[in-house]
This record gives structure tokens, sequence and C-alpha cells, in this order.
């Protein structure tokens, strides 16, 4: 996992049309969204992702956590979300490796370029995501129940929650 992809968070939020609708209701129903579905991307591509969301306005001093093995960037505060990229892609930046910036922001992808990093549109990602999904479903339905792992079913429902908990890293 030596490539990485740097999700400006609330820019590709505001792109995907279902997150859109989803943040005039619930902001926080639709960054914890984005970080599944870039976390199962991260998972298929084995690509290293990170997401930065911009909390400009907001004082303090920033922070950065794992959720489901994707790490997650607040900015501190009178930092933008696209100086915390191009920073991101300057300490990242090596011989044989390849960082790809997911924004629509297009000064952004521009000043990301000029740093080394790939572009890539909210949009792109967007359809490269859900090819990963369709791709992943579509290798469970090939593959024969006899061949399935079974060992949930021999778990009670408590217990169940309790792995799935964990497999998400909460």
């Amino acid at each position: 996992m030596d490539d990485v992809l740097i999700v400006d968070g609330y820019n590709v939020i505001g792109a995907w049309p279902h997150l859109r609708d989803l943040r005039e209701r619930n902001l926080d129903e639709a960054r914890d969204l984005l970080i599944e579905a870039i976390a199962d991307y991260q998972g298929y591509s084995g690509m290293k992702c990170i997401i930065v969301f911009d909390a400009y306005n907001v004082p303090g001093l920033g922070r950065q956590y794992n959720l489901r093995k994707v790490e997650v960037y607040y900015t501190k505060e009178k930092e933008t979300a696209d100086e915390c990229i191009e920073r991101l892609v300057k300490q990242l930046a090596r011989r044989r490796r390849q960082i790809y910036v997911a924004t629509s922001d297009f000064t952004e992808q521009n000043v990301a370029f000029g740093s080394g990093a790939l572009r890539l549109s909210a949009r792109e990602l967007l359809v490269k995501v859900r090819q990963s999904q369709r791709e992943v479903a579509e290798r469970v339905q090939e593959k024969p129940m006899s061949q399935r792992n079974t060992f949930d079913k021999h778990l009670s429902g408590d217990l169940r929650d309790l792995f799935e908990k964990w497999r998400k890293g909460q």
C-alpha cells in the first residue's frame, strides 16, 4: 500500500449527489458515509486513504485520528483543507509513490498537480468507488455458499454485533 489518495472531504461531500442532499439534513452522517465509502475503497484498491475536513473557522489545534483504517484530519484554526492537503502532498512525496488528490476545486487540483500529485475530480472518485462496490458485490455473488465463511452462523446476535463493531474500528 504505497500509493496515497488524499480526499478533500467537504468538497467531495458537496459534489456527490447523495451526500450533498444528506449534508443539508445531517452533516455528521454525510461525513460518516464518506469515511465508510473511502474505507471500503481503501480495502479494495490497496491505496492508503486520507480524508481532510476543513475546520478553518473552528478554534483549536485541529486533530487527526484513524477510523476504519482511514486517516481523518480536521485542519487547525486558520488552516484551510487546501493548505493541509498541500502540506500532506509534500510530506508524503517520494520516489515510487503516487499521490492522488480528490477534489473538484480547480485551484486545488492545479496546486496539487504542481506539487507532484495527480488530480482526481470528485466525480471520478465517485465512479471509482461505485465500480469497486459493484466488483466486490459480483465477487461475493460468484462465490458458492459452500465456500463462504459461515463462522458467523454459529454466533449469537450480540457477539456478531460486537465483532462487526470491531471490524469497523468502533
